[in-house]
């Protein structure tokens, strides 16, 4: 058991006994956001879906997102995670044999009101700039996410971030 990070209370996965316990890989919890199923849980005890959307919410009693219909955990970056989008906990679909560069779609470059998305947005934003382009990119997401976030919340955002990104190469 790991406490949550978001919530600082003591998370269980379900159905997993104490020596089973997961810790998932440092670039795992580097990668993916604090409220991602993969921060607790294996790939394949979660299901991946294309974005985020009302088929999911998080849900602070369990620290991270739940479809809303049949309470899977649920990660909603696939370009964070490193899995396509599948139903592989709530289906049984096989994790792809390698995991394949996720490519965010053209929904993830859209500033997102919730302040909870913005690293995904942010990364998103990374990911698809070219090399050459990419302190031009950096300089307009800040003054895009400046605009719509307090400057503390959109600084701590390209911290963590950038800290992953850069140690990630291209």
């Amino acid at each position: 058991m790991r406490p949550s990070s978001r919530t600082g209370r003591l998370l269980y996965a379900a159905g997993m006994a104490a020596e089973e316990q997961y810790v998932p890989p440092e670039e795992v919890l580097a990668a993916t956001c604090a409220v991602c199923p993969a921060q607790l849980l294996r790939s394949g005890a979660f299901d991946v879906a294309p974005r985020p959307g009302p088929e999911s919410s998080y849900r602070p009693e369990l620290g991270w997102r739940a479809d809303v219909a049949t309470g899977v955990p649920t990660c909603v970056h696939p370009y964070r995670v490193g899995l396509p989008p599948g139903r592989y906990a709530s289906a049984a679909e096989p994790l792809p044999p390698e995991p394949a560069v996720q490519v965010p779609d053209p929904a993830a470059l859209v500033l997102p009101e919730d302040p909870t998305l913005l690293e995904a947005w942010l990364v998103a934003v990374l990911r698809t700039a070219p090399p050459e382009r990419m302190a031009y990119a950096l300089f307009q997401a800040e003054a895009s996410a400046g605009a719509r976030f307090e400057p503390r919340v959109v600084v701590a955002a390209m911290r963590r971030v950038m800290s992953h990104e850069l140690a990630r190469g291209r």
